[in-house]
């Protein structure tokens, strides 16, 4: 960094308690934007399905291919499809969702060094949002069912947060589907056998989630929930 940037950034550096404490009021201005931005154009998608999972996986890995699959399957339902909105996993089930001419959204994060969006996204359902709270409150608020494959801690933080939202019904109960048996059974196997016997979670616990290995088994899943409730998409 050069010697003029050193003194831009020591100009709009806070450096009394006052002066930070007058910044993080403003910040709340654009936290307000960022909702209303998200919540204008999620109103109006119709019923979702989220799908979750690694920025890093590879058009060739099995994953993503199964992601496409699943996606383009939902489409065929009737459900849209919101991911990320990055490379990998999230690339993948948009694209499947373009190829089975559904609806494909992309809740994208602006990130320092990665993380554009994919080519995928509808140009009217793309936003790139800068807080990752937000963020998450959309995959929630606007999802009819989450489906995760493999990724990393960015995907575990989104499985986690719907988990525990239902758990303690701050939201109503919805399909969480992991996909891929033998990626997830080490977290599976710790749930039940070191968290449910120390009395940390409750058995009924072990049903907020299901673990397939085929899109059959994840598209079947959400289309039983919904007929048990008696909802169906309407799109």
């Amino acid at each position: 960094m050069d010697k003029s940037a050193d003194l831009v950034k020591e100009a709009f550096e806070p450096k009394t308690w006052n002066e930070i404490h007058t910044m993080d009021s403003w910040r709340v201005f654009k936290i307000i934007s960022e909702f209303v931005e998200g919540f204008e154009k999620l109103a109006r998608i119709g019923p979702c399905v989220s799908i979750f999972g690694s920025a890093r996986t590879h058009h060739n890995n099995k994953y993503y291919k199964l992601a496409e699959d699943i996606a383009f399957r939902l489409t065929q339902k009737g459900y849209g499809v919101i991911t990320g909105g990055g490379p990998g996993i999230m690339e993948a089930a948009n694209k499947g969702a373009r190829r089975g001419n559904g609806k494909s959204v992309g809740i994208n994060i602006d990130l320092p060094f990665e993380q554009k969006p994919n080519d995928y996204i509808d140009t009217d359902k793309l936003i790139t949002f800068d807080h990752f709270f937000i963020r998450k409150v959309m995959f929630m608020k606007y999802a009819q069912g989450f489906i995760v494959l493999p990724g990393g801690f960015g995907t575990f933080d989104e499985l986690f947060e719907a988990i525990t939202l239902i758990q303690t019904r701050k939201i109503g109960t919805f399909p969480i589907i992991l996909v891929g048996a033998k990626y997830w059974e080490g977290l599976v196997q710790w749930i039940r056998e070191v968290m449910l016997e120390e009395g940390n979670i409750s058995e009924s616990d072990l049903d907020l989630y299901s673990v397939v290995d085929t899109a059959d088994e994840a598209i079947d899943l959400i289309d039983r929930f919904y007929t048990r409730y008696l909802l169906s998409p309407n799109f």
